[in-house]
């Protein structure tokens, strides 16, 4: 008889491990993560700003990609229906948070590399700060469907 009690002990506890596996696996996976940043350029200086964002950003961008830095990186184009909000939306997207770890000073290496020096680097950020404002940043990560 003490078997047979062990022997269903051992099968409720098995199945309640089983239950409790199930329950705590979860219907989604982590994709990739990208920093989507808000973007108003100022009035009159939206083509010069696009400009700047096919040259020296995408030269910048295109690097980072090849050093496996970024996944990829897009531009989005938005009606505003305030004054105050966003007419860009600028998206760079990683393959998850662990690349974010350190990415300051391999951009700013990248950025030296691109440009010559970092001084010339940071004169470009000066240019285009005097044709845009910088709204606000986010991180997003994608959800996937197991």
């Amino acid at each position: 008889m003490t078997s047979v009690i062990k022997q269903i002990q051992v099968g409720l506890l098995a199945m309640l491990a089983f239950g409790l596996c199930m329950a705590d696996e979860l219907p989604y996976k982590d994709g990739t993560v990208s920093r989507v940043s808000s973007v108003k350029v100022k009035e009159g200086h939206f083509n010069e700003y696009m400009t700047y964002l096919s040259t020296t950003y995408r030269q910048v961008m295109e690097e980072a990609k090849k050093e496996g830095l970024i996944v990829s990186y897009s531009i989005y184009g938005a009606s505003p229906k305030t004054p105050q909000e966003p007419d860009l939306y600028l998206l760079v997207e990683f393959q998850n948070m662990a690349a974010l770890d350190g990415l300051d000073s391999k951009m700013s290496v990248l950025s030296a590399k691109v440009f010559g020096s970092l001084k010339q680097a940071d004169q470009k950020d000066a240019e285009r700060d005097s044709m845009r404002t910088v709204l606000g940043s986010e991180l997003i990560k994608e959800l996937k469907f197991k």
